[in-house]
């Protein structure tokens, strides 16, 4: 049975979330501050629990209509946002994306594990079965790897037209990563593992043919952002999975939405990095530039990319946990 206690203390929190709701109507969400939005999101997260709480007890059922109403107005005011602008969106890439990604690492971590499982069937699979490997792969493109020769070679010269062909076929393999989440994470448990199953059949035929150098300088340069921003996009659609499959106290809706837009978040912050990986993919690795310079500019651009991703904005993590403390 719900104690007097329990809701008078719940209540001081309803009525504070309920009070910073009334402000965004009136002024925005701009009217916040940053401390105020961490706060919006937590009393959200706790309303949503204590509604659970409510709906299993009958005493408290007159008071979980009524909370039920005021998650509604949060859940559309939370999940709609506003129009986007330049502040906006230089705030979400230098502060809020890292912390996101950071949230998130253990299911991309469990994407790129799903990538390098697949990675090691695949090259089992052309050790074992080389016609298998020439199944997958295409007697074109095995014709070329048996002469020695790159297939990447034809790219440098039709550069601009590869390397929009090169970013769309990139943005769609990770929007499809995502949006499989939905059937319950095993659309993009296949997107992983079907990838790392190409890679290590690519890399295994190569090294058959002595060919090692020439893919991996290739793949180098663009492959630093390209396979960790399809990594995340499968960490993003394990987050729509996770929200579908384990909703703890939240109702199996709630517990979706708040995955769905935290995941949708964590994938658009992929499609700048994966644009920036095919110009590069278009431009410079396939060019004449020596292998020993595209391992450097391979090296430069990790150590740029993840110092941002696991550095940027720590401040902000440390409110989060004090919050949560």
């Amino acid at each position: 049975m719900i104690s007097t206690y329990w809701l008078e203390k719940r209540q001081i929190h309803w009525k504070r979330l309920e009070h910073l709701l009334e402000q965004v109507q009136k002024d925005g969400l701009r009217s916040l501050t940053r401390t105020e939005l961490q706060e919006l999101g937590l009393l959200y997260r706790q309303a949503a629990a204590d509604l659970s709480a409510l709906r299993e007890d009958s005493t408290g059922r007159s008071y979980a209509r009524s909370l039920n109403l005021l998650l509604s107005r949060a859940h559309n005011i939370i999940y709609s946002g506003e129009k986007s602008s330049v502040r906006g969106i230089v705030h979400f890439y230098r502060n809020t994306y890292p912390r996101i990604f950071r949230e998130n690492l253990r299911l991309i971590n469990l994407a790129f594990l799903l990538f390098i499982l697949g990675s090691l069937a695949g090259m089992l699979l052309a050790l074992t079965r080389p016609e298998y490997m020439r199944l997958f792969l295409g007697p074109r493109m095995m014709e070329t790897i048996d002469r020695h020769k790159m297939w990447t070679d034809s790219v440098v010269s039709v550069a601009p037209a590869a390397s929009s062909f090169i970013m769309t076929n990139n943005i769609t393999v990770s929007f499809l990563s995502f949006a499989y989440g939905i059937t319950a994470g095993l659309g993009t448990v296949f997107m992983m593992v079907f990838n790392g199953v190409m890679m290590g059949i690519v890399g295994t035929a190569c090294w058959l043919n002595d060919m090692s150098l020439p893919l991996w300088s290739f793949v180098a340069p663009h492959g630093v952002l390209e396979l960790p921003a399809i990594f995340i996009a499968g960490g993003a659609g394990l987050r729509i999975a996770q929200g579908m499959l384990f909703p703890g106290l939240l109702l199996r809706r709630d517990s979706l939405a708040e995955a769905g837009g935290e995941a949708v978040r964590l994938l658009m912050g992929t499609v700048p990095v994966l644009v920036v990986a095919g110009l590069i993919e278009g431009f410079i690795s396939p060019s004449a530039l020596a292998w020993q310079w595209k391992f450097s500019l391979a090296g430069a651009i990790a150590v740029i990319f993840f110092s941002y991703l696991f550095f940027c904005a720590r401040s902000g993590d440390i409110q989060v946990a004090h919050k949560h403390s």
